[in-house]
């Protein structure tokens, strides 16, 4: 034990003795640890997001939307022609498949809805009370739209938070109306803010919700129907469109397959045209898991480069040292040391450079989230524009310590500076005692 502790303190002097050179070694493999924690942490931030987004469809759920199919797929009418999904396929997937636990339809429209003088540009859903929790809607005062006014048709509304603030910003919209083309909504509810939903891949749009307003799916049917004008600087376009979208829950995750290929083959039997996409956020979670490890391969082999060009530079810094001390080293075996301490002298030397970066490379790492904060701030300050234009997933990323990623990049450290260090150490060791003490 002596003698080990010894060997250590004379490295420690002997890396002392050059604190610059020994500085810029351990930058070296610094860099590469920290590369190896924050790369790694970046990959999980941003798989963890999209993720987050798959799972917030519901690992449970099939969601069927309707698709404008293009004109030439269309046959020729002088009128709007019908297409995607409808209320006879609601009803046959619901009653057909015994393996589906609830369905949930909804129509999608864009409207002007207005407040007195007050007015906005938003989206009208005509759903049931089941949408604010199949989409993660939280009530913030009154309440979401009920089963009596579902059935009832009732002309009643629920608010997204950012609308009410702009039609009603003074006032209470509670009890208060809402004017949508020539009908007036009853307001019974304001909803909390909820972020976006972002598209998963082409497979499902963004979703915004901050300017919706939701009535009962019934009413919307009543009151708007099927036919839908949209005026353009003097000219109108017509469409025929029942539901937007049927979202089905399923009984059991193990049956969500099953059941999805199942509507598949329902709804190919009687549409002639593909006015429809199905997507299961199942197969989507999947295989965003599947592309995460991957990711985080790539991710991890990239910052292990770092970590190799660390350990050629300890390699380079010891094969330096070795030359420069070659007569230190022919009077220590003068002096009786043998073959084997003038290699555990070398190689306390590196393991002491390599425990000194992997440490300091180890805090560097766990720093990503907070220096991600900082100069995410800094460059909303200094350049708005370029972050408003950068990718939702660049401007919000929020970066995962991977746990393993630490002791594995503080393991690869050591054992980088070891292989490294062998070969200075073991040359350093096959000197000649007679011809090093005659080294100038």
């Amino acid at each position: 034990m002596t003698l080990w502790i010894r060997t250590w303190q004379l490295g420690v002097k002997s890396l002392l003795l050059h604190p610059l050179r020994s500085l810029l070694t351990v930058l070296g493999i610094f860099i590469g640890v920290a590369s190896v924690i924050w790369l790694l942490a970046i990959g999980e931030g941003i798989s963890k997001k999209a993720q987050e987004q798959i799972e917030g469809l519901g690992a449970d759920n099939i969601i069927v939307r309707s698709i404008k199919p293009p004109n030439e797929s269309t046959p020729d009418s002088r009128g709007p022609v019908p297409y995607g999904v409808t209320r006879d396929d609601y009803y046959r997937l619901t009653e057909t498949i015994n393996t589906v636990d609830r369905a949930l339809p909804i129509r999608e429209l864009r409207r002007q809805f207005r407040n007195n003088d007050r007015l906005v540009d938003g989206r009208l859903v005509g759903c049931t009370p089941e949408y604010a929790q199949v989409t993660h809607l939280e009530v913030d005062r009154g309440h979401f739209i009920s089963d009596a006014e579902l059935e009832q048709k009732e002309k009643a509304c629920a608010l997204a938070a950012e609308v009410a603030e702009r039609l009603f910003p003074f006032e209470n919209p509670l009890g208060q109306t809402v004017r949508v083309e020539d009908d007036y909504y009853v307001v019974v509810g304001v909803m909390k803010p909820r972020e976006a939903s972002a598209g998963i891949g082409g497979s499902l749009a963004a979703q915004e919700f901050s300017d919706d307003v939701y009535i009962p799916i019934t009413t919307l049917w009543t009151r708007i129907g099927d036919f839908i004008v949209t005026r353009r600087s003097g000219s109108w376009e017509g469409e025929i469109v029942q539901l937007s979208q049927i979202t089905l829950r399923v009984n059991s995750v193990d049956d969500v397959v099953a059941t999805a290929d199942l509507v598949r083959t329902i709804l190919a039997s009687k549409h002639r045209i593909a006015d429809y996409a199905i997507t299961v956020p199942l197969d989507l979670l999947e295989q965003a898991k599947t592309t995460r490890l991957m990711f985080i391969v790539f991710m991890g082999l990239i910052a292990a480069i770092s970590l190799v060009v660390g350990g050629i530079g300890i390699m380079n810094i010891m094969l330096a040292t070795v030359t420069e001390r070659t007569r230190e080293i022919g009077i220590r075996r003068a002096l009786g040391a043998k073959r084997r301490d003038i290699t555990r002298q070398f190689l306390a030397e590196t393991i002491v450079l390599s425990i000194v970066g992997g440490l300091t490379g180890v805090l560097g790492g766990l720093t990503c989230g907070f220096v991600t904060d900082w100069l995410r701030m800094a460059l909303e300050n200094l350049f708005p524009q370029v972050m408003e234009s950068l990718p939702d997933v660049v401007r919000t990323i929020s970066p995962k310590v991977v746990p393993w990623s630490i002791p594995m990049a503080f393991g690869i450290s050591v054992g980088v500076g070891l292989i490294f260090g062998l070969y200075p150490a073991t040359r350093a060791a096959a000197m000649d005692p007679i011809e090093a003490l005659r080294h100038e």
